[in-house]
């Protein structure tokens, strides 16, 4: 055999060790586990199985604790690139088969290096999540490590997207990443993300719960909202991601993906007019109005298990991508918490940065009020949302179904938060407070003595609704441009979001605001 032929072939057997990871015990294990492997991942989420690897022969450099020699296949993680639906994406997936994914320095070196070139590419990065955390024969240097990614994925936010699958453990540090995130995929059943597992916390407290109970796709979704989307496995998983993108431009100097053939679909819907319960009081499902007024299969709902009270998704009108924001009366009655603040005005600055329109579709009775809510700091949390919507510069319009009250009607992006296009429909309630709060205030005495106060309360209420509680008063003083009707909703969305296609918003010029975190 030639020099040439035997360094081809020495090439051959390093790439097919490498593609080993761990060793066949090592892939059987996580396939017992109802895992793939990290290259198995790519592979499915690349167009055709294709990715260009790059760094595939990196080597750890540690000499402690037995490490020295020790043959770790391209150090725990794979890092590439490739197509995505024919866009260039960029990726790395830890191999949780190498020394349980555990992040050293030139692990996390790697993973630098590849956020590094998206950043430059402008292309989105996504991180699939497989691992047992710090690599504890490293020392600081696999604290550094992480302090590089976490660096990174700073210096990508609000430049390119990124999209963290959690397919496996993501345990202490590790967590933060996902995190500094976009947007956060979990596999259920599987993914586990938390500080401090369930030893280290009855160990600190004396309290006991599964690791699932405690960092599972489920609690992490709903309960603490670290998890944007529950996956089934890890296929779905990715499918979530590849649905996600489809969405999503490539960076913050272009536009998201448009289906448009130029043609503005102006539909009437009829069903439309009959939608919204004659009581003001009686909840119904937003979704059904969404349904219709947005293409035909097209809403992408985020964060679907956090704070039901508040709808944000994505979704496509004429064939452009918008970012909703919407309230929900069948959750709540559509009164906005804490977590719906932070929801909304976390997808509300994502939309922003990205140059994707806003739409907010408004049916808020208020803040939700209570003594737990103004302790956990409900005026600094709805405070986010007043400033989310002020500082975006994208075109924003908004529609007004119902109710419409005092400083929640504002933070779901008012004519004086800088809203481009204010429809109502006749139902819209526009005003500081509902009927029956404004005349206990204002009419107190007059109730107090009248005859029957109780049906001189019921008078008044009346009175109040038919005056106040209109869009008419809000359009007579330019807050509302129209009045509309429902069935024609879709229609107004769609010359109104033509007409700002090139919107221009100068502001004044800062380093950046300071959003009341």
């Amino acid at each position: 055999m030639s020099t040439v032929q035997q360094k081809l072939q020495e090439l051959k057997e390093k790439n097919a060790h490498v593609n080993l990871g761990g060793g066949r015990d090592k892939i059987d294990a996580q396939h017992k586990a109802g895992k793939m492997t990290a290259h198995e991942r790519l592979h499915l989420l690349y167009d055709q199985g294709f990715y260009d690897e790059l760094f595939r022969f990196i080597q750890h450099g540690s000499t402690s604790f037995g490490m020295a020699g020790k043959d770790l296949p391209a150090d725990g993680v794979v890092t590439g690139l490739g197509a995505i639906r024919g866009r260039l994406v960029y990726t790395s997936s830890q191999d949780f088969t190498v020394m349980g994914g555990s992040v050293g320095w030139m692990h996390a070196r790697k993973i630098c290096e590849i956020m590094d070139m998206a950043l430059k590419a402008g292309a989105p990065y996504i991180a699939i999540n497989d691992s047992g955390g710090a690599r504890i024969q490293e020392g600081v240097d696999s604290l550094r490590g992480y302090g590089r990614i976490f660096y990174y994925n700073t210096l990508l936010s609000g430049v390119v997207p990124q999209i963290s699958i959690v397919a496996g453990p993501c345990a202490g540090g590790a967590a933060y990443s996902p995190a500094l995130m976009d947007f956060v995929i979990m596999v259920k059943g599987i993914g586990k993300m938390f500080i401090a597992g369930p030893e280290v916390i009855k160990e600190a407290t004396g309290e006991v719960i599964s690791a699932e109970e405690l960092g599972g796709a489920v609690v992490q979704a709903s309960h603490s909202g670290n998890v944007h989307f529950i996956a089934r496995d890890d296929a779905d998983a990715i499918e979530i991601a590849q649905t996600l993108l489809s969405y999503l431009p490539a960076n913050n100097t272009e536009d998201p993906p448009s289906l448009s053939t130029g043609e503005l679909l102006m539909i009437e819907d009829e069903e439309l007019n009959r939608l919204v319960p004659d009581d003001p009081r009686d909840p119904y499902n937003m979704f059904e109005i969404l349904q219709r007024i947005f293409d035909p299969g097209t809403i992408f709902e985020v964060q679907s298990h956090y704070a039901k009270n508040m709808i944000v998704c994505f979704a496509r009108l004429n064939g452009r991508v918008v970012g909703v924001v919407a309230n929900q009366p069948a959750e709540k009655f559509g009164a906005i918490d804490i977590d719906a603040s932070d929801k909304a005005s976390r997808f509300v600055r994502f939309c922003n940065a990205f140059n994707i329109p806003l739409i907010s579709v408004v049916d808020v009775p208020g803040f939700l009020p209570g003594v737990e809510q103004e302790f956990g700091g409900i005026i600094r949390h709805g405070a986010k949302m007043l400033f989310s919507f002020s500082a975006a510069t994208v075109p924003k319009i908004s529609v007004v179904i119902r109710k419409a009250y005092g400083g929640a009607y504002l933070a779901m992006c008012a004519k004086s938060l800088g809203a481009d296009r204010v429809a109502a429909w006749p139902t819209a309630e526009i005003a500081v407070m509902g009927a029956e709060g404004a005349v206990s205030v204002l009419f107190k005495t007059d109730i107090q003595n009248a005859p029957d106060p109780k049906l001189k309360r019921r008078e008044l209420i009346e009175k109040y609704r038919e005056e106040f509680s209109t869009p008419y008063m809000a359009a007579a003083r330019g807050l509302v441009d129209a009045v509309i009707e429902p069935k024609n909703t879709r229609a107004y969305l769609s010359v109104a979001l033509e007409s700002l296609r090139s919107k221009r918003d100068l502001r004044p010029q800062k380093k950046h605001g300071l959003i009341p975190l």
